[in-house]
């Protein structure tokens, strides 16, 4: 795990540049929790997670990964990290405004699209996605 302020400057340099690094602070949900992936020392890969909407739904947010890293799994170790940290926390049900180009990430991790393509200004085309998960002493 890391600090939400570690994960900063790279969720500007790839998801917001628009945004000053301050202004991002104001998108993590109090509470959040952060991972990362480094490789030889650089952190590559963010998220956070954090409790919002209705009891037991948690939101993954600003997962970013540094072009240079892309499709050498360190997002999907974030993404996973996150999500055993939700479940041990109790989450029933995961969900984030996916970015269009990472649908395939989260239907790895087993994440369906529960809206129609939409627009976030200045951010690009996402999706609402969500993964369900069974109470404890369900199937």
């Amino acid at each position: 795990m890391v600090s939400p302020e570690q994960t900063r400057t790279l969720r500007q340099a790839v998801l917001r540049p628009h945004q000053k690094l301050d202004e991002l602070a104001g998108s993590e949900p109090p509470g959040a929790v952060a991972a990362g992936a480094f490789e030889d020392g650089e952190l590559i890969a963010v998220g956070l997670i954090g409790p919002d909407g209705e009891p037991g739904a948690w939101r993954i947010r600003g997962m970013a990964t540094a072009p240079h890293a892309r499709r050498r799994g360190a997002g999907s170790a974030v993404l996973s990290t996150l999500l055993a940290h939700a479940e041990r926390a109790g989450a029933l049900r995961i969900w984030c405004n996916a970015r269009t180009p990472a649908l395939s990430l989260y239907e790895r991790a087993g994440f369906h699209a529960t809206s129609e393509e939409f627009e976030i200004p200045e951010i690009g085309p996402h999706f609402v996605m969500e993964r369900r998960i069974p109470a404890r002493g369900e199937g």
